[in-house]
């Protein structure tokens, strides 16, 4: 365990499984508090939980972010309950998959709703506590945003205007003195990679272990990615270490996406 950001507070939204948990935790492993969020009571419980094993504070605000004014009330609860905001980490948020022709007007909203202006709307809320104490944002977005299929339209085109906001946000934090960075996960071992290897399971008939090296094999990609593995990047981001890269997109992916010929992805 180290203490580079020790007595840091940060807010980690989504923070109740997968990359989202794996952030909190490493984070707090670095001594950071934690304002944790998300919409499962049971599930943050138990990162708060793990993050108080590690001797640092956590405590838990149950938000659905599309709610109006969630993003404000969330950012007000954090203020009561530190003081302040050293750490943002906008991680919530996910697209339908579909055939284009079948996704709904009300799909695209929600995935836009969550992943794009609900960030939006807690760094504006949150922005005053990071630049009081030259703060960092980061925002978990995804390798679809810079390598758009169509079967995954809706995730895409959010990514690709997430990026776009926190490259703009990063102009800004220079002038306020705030860390603006981006992380574009490839294909992590969570819940939905389980469901997507399901479905290859089905469909190709091999057992689970060989499933994986298919789809390993479609994607050439080294490896796929643990949710530490994006836990341990953001953490170096916000670290001391870290503070240089300002307005970085970065690519989390086992080489899966190729500037020069943009690879298929999960």
């Amino acid at each position: 365990m180290t203490s580079e950001l020790q007595g840091k507070v940060a807010l980690v939204t989504g923070a109740s499984r997968g990359i989202g948990k794996a952030i909190a935790v490493e984070l707090a492993k670095a001594g950071c508090d934690l304002m944790l969020t998300a919409r499962d009571r049971a599930a943050l419980a138990s990162t708060a939980e793990a993050i108080r094993g590690l001797g640092r504070r956590a405590e838990i605000h149950l938000a659905d972010l599309l709610g109006a004014g969630e993003p404000s009330t969330l950012a007000a609860a954090t203020e009561r309950a530190f003081g302040g905001l050293d750490i943002l980490v906008n991680n919530a948020g996910a697209a339908r998959r579909g055939d284009f022709f079948k996704l709904s007007d009300a799909d695209w909203e929600q995935g836009f709703g969550l992943k794009f202006f609900a960030q939006v709307k807690l760094a504006r809320a949150v922005w005053p506590m990071l630049k009081a104490r030259g703060g960092s944002a980061v925002a978990i977005a995804g390798i679809g945003g810079r390598a758009p299929v169509a079967d995954y339209m809706i995730g895409s085109s959010v990514i690709g205007a997430q990026l776009a906001f926190m490259k703009a946000l990063a102009d800004i934090g220079k002038r306020d003195g705030v860390q603006v960075n981006s992380v574009n996960p490839g294909s992590v071992d969570t819940d939905r990679f389980r469901h997507r290897l399901g479905i290859i399971m089905k469909r190709t008939g091999l057992d689970e272990a060989a499933a994986v090296e298919h789809h390993r094999s479609e994607l050439d990609i080294t490896r796929f990615g643990k949710p530490e593995d994006v836990a341990g990047l953001v953490a170096f981001i916000v670290s001391p270490h870290g503070r240089w890269l300002h307005g970085s997109t970065i690519d989390m992916d086992g080489g899966q996406v190729d500037p020069l010929r943009m690879s298929k992805y999960d």
